[in-house]
């Protein structure tokens, strides 16, 4: 039979309340608030958000998940992460999340060995599954749970619940680290991922809530929804002004739209 939303919430419920004792790898996005709020209201101090820190993480989102993390009563820690000091992260072949994600890992395991938490959970949810998700691989390796996952939780059931409890980011679009924004085989820089936070800031003050920069070298190619191409070519000027001031020597929008993955699209192959 299959179970209802509700159901799988308190199979959520009940998976976290056996555990005892959770570090919840915390990004501000839904998935990872709805397990905050839902493992903070079983389990009090006994779960803790922390967030990694590094410049593949825009600074907005992380003003953001302090935010709601302090909405929700919830104890946040920030730990610096350092996988910019991998020569194979830089590198920035199609396993870089694998290597950015056990970075990451690794941290928070032995923050949570050292603090006496039983476990660390992630926001992955059941439609987390496919496309190319090698920091997924990274996360099972070390033994970090998704308990939204586990009780199969969709993306549009993990919305629902966070409206039903309240929490203020029920409908934020998806977001993805910074360095997804760049072509795999072009070497991650800190210059770079300033260059796109700075360029898909400015986007985002005309109002577009869903939007990439894709670093093509002297190229920055705008993805928003195709609802969005009017704001996009009123502002056309401003744009442009905005993203050469940030380097780019060209500024051209996807007629194909948003997508998540899209860099993807185009793998390389060997």
């Amino acid at each position: 039979m299959k179970r209802t939303t509700q159901e799988k919430l308190q199979d959520l419920e009940r998976m976290l309340r056996d555990i005892g004792c959770v570090v919840v790898a915390y990004s501000g996005g839904v998935d990872s608030t709805l397990l905050l709020k839902v493992a903070h209201d079983c389990l009090g101090e006994r779960a803790l958000a922390v967030t990694a820190v590094s410049p593949s993480l825009p600074a907005h989102e992380r003003v953001e998940a302090e935010a709601i993390a302090c909405q929700i009563g919830a104890r946040l820690v920030s730990i610096e992460s350092h996988e910019m000091d991998d020569a194979r992260y830089r590198e920035n072949t199609p396993e870089r999340c694998y290597f950015c994600k056990g970075h990451i890992c690794d941290l928070l395991i032995a923050y949570a060995r050292e603090e006496g938490y039983q476990a660390v959970v992630d926001g992955a949810n059941a439609d987390d599954v496919g496309d190319h998700r090698p920091g997924q691989r990274a996360a099972r390796e070390r033994g970090v749970r998704s308990p939204l996952q586990e009780v199969g939780l969709t993306k549009a059931e993990v919305r629902a619940l966070a409206r039903q409890l309240g929490l203020p980011n029920w409908d934020k679009p998806s977001a993805a680290c910074l360095a997804s924004r760049i072509p795999y085989g072009t070497p991650i820089t800190v210059q770079r991922l300033s260059q796109v936070e700075q360029a898909e800031l400015a986007l985002r003050r005309l109002g577009l809530r869903q939007v990439r920069v894709r670093h093509h070298g002297p190229v920055a190619r705008i993805e928003v929804a195709p609802d969005d191409f009017d704001t996009v070519l009123a502002h056309r000027e401003r744009i442009v002004d905005a993203l050469t001031a940030q380097g780019y020597a060209y500024v051209a929008l996807d007629l194909a739209g948003f997508r998540s993955g899209s860099m993807n699209e185009v793998m390389p192959i060997g």
